[in-house]
C-alpha cells in the first residue's frame, strides 16, 4: 500500500466519511455510492485499497452493529442513516467497499482484496486511550446535546471500544472525526499531542489539523 504520508489528508474510511458529511453529497445510498465512484477517479487506487481495508476491519470486528453505527453516524455528521433504508449498518459498509473493489477491478480484473493486516502500531493504543478519556466529558456533553446530528450519548464508550477492538491507527482516526463533527474544543498542547500521535502513526500532518479542529488558543488541555 501507500506510505501513510503520501496521503496529504485523512483517508481509508475515516477520510471518506469527511467527506460523506458534506452538505453537497446526496443523502440517500445510491448517491452516495455515485460520489464514492467519483472520488475514486479521483484520488485512485491506494485510497481505494485503504478504504477497503479499514471496512473490513470494521466489519469483521467484534464491535456490534449498534457501535458500527454509532461510528459511522458520529463520522458523517450523520447525513444518511442506513436503517432508514432497511440496511443493517454492516450491509451498507460493504456496499461501499464493493463499490471500492469493482473501481479496483477495472484495471485488475483478478484482484481479490485480503483482509485486513496486522494492527499497526499496538504500542500506541494506551496512548490513543488516555486521549479520548481526557476529552471523554466535553465530547459528551457535545453528542448528547447535540441536536444535528442526532444525540449519541454512546459515542465515548464507543470510540474507547474501537480502539480496544481496532487498533490505535483506524480508531483514532475515527475519534479525530468525532471531534471535528462535534468541534470540541482543544488547546495547542493537546493538538500538540494529537500532531506527534498522527506522526508516529505514519500519517501526513494535515490528516490530524485540517482545519476542522477547534484550536483555543487559552485552552491549557
Amino acid at each position: 500500500m501507500e506510505p501513510r504520508a503520501d496521503f496529504g489528508e485523512d483517508f481509508g474510511f475515516s477520510g471518506l466519511t469527511k467527506y460523506v458529511q458534506s452538505r453537497f453529497v446526496p443523502r440517500e445510498a445510491a448517491g452516495i455510492l455515485s460520489f464514492v465512484e467519483s472520488l475514486l477517479d479521483v484520488e485512485g487506487r491506494a485510497y481505494a485499497l485503504e478504504v477497503v481495508e479499514d471496512i473490513r476491519r470494521l466489519t469483521e470486528s467484534l464491535l456490534s452493529d449498534d457501535a458500527l453505527s454509532i461510528v459511522w453516524l458520529a463520522a458523517t455528521e450523520a447525513r444518511f442513516d442506513p436503517s432508514g433504508g432497511n440496511l443493517t449498518i454492516r450491509a451498507w459498509l460493504q456496499r461501499i467497499a464493493d463499490t471500492c473493489i469493482g473501481f479496483v477491478r477495472r484495471e485488475d480484473p483478478a484482484f481479490v482484496p485480503s483482509g485486513p493486516g496486522p494492527v499497526r502500531h499496538p504500542e500506541l493504543m494506551d496512548t490513543v486511550l488516555v486521549e479520548i478519556r481526557q476529552v471523554g466529558a466535553a465530547l459528551n456533553e457535545k453528542a448528547v446535546a447535540s441536536v444535528y446530528p442526532p444525540p449519541l450519548a454512546a459515542l465515548v464508550p464507543t470510540l474507547e471500544a474501537a480502539v480496544a477492538e481496532l487498533g490505535p491507527d483506524l480508531g483514532f482516526r475515527l475519534f479525530l472525526r468525532a471531534m471535528k463533527v462535534y468541534f470540541v474544543p482543544i488547546g495547542p498542547a493537546r493538538l500538540e499531542r494529537f500532531e506527534r500521535i498522527g506522526s508516529q502513526l505514519g500519517y501526513h500532518e494535515w490528516v490530524v489539523e485540517d482545519g476542522s479542529l477547534n484550536i483555543w488558543s487559552d485552552l491549557e488541555n
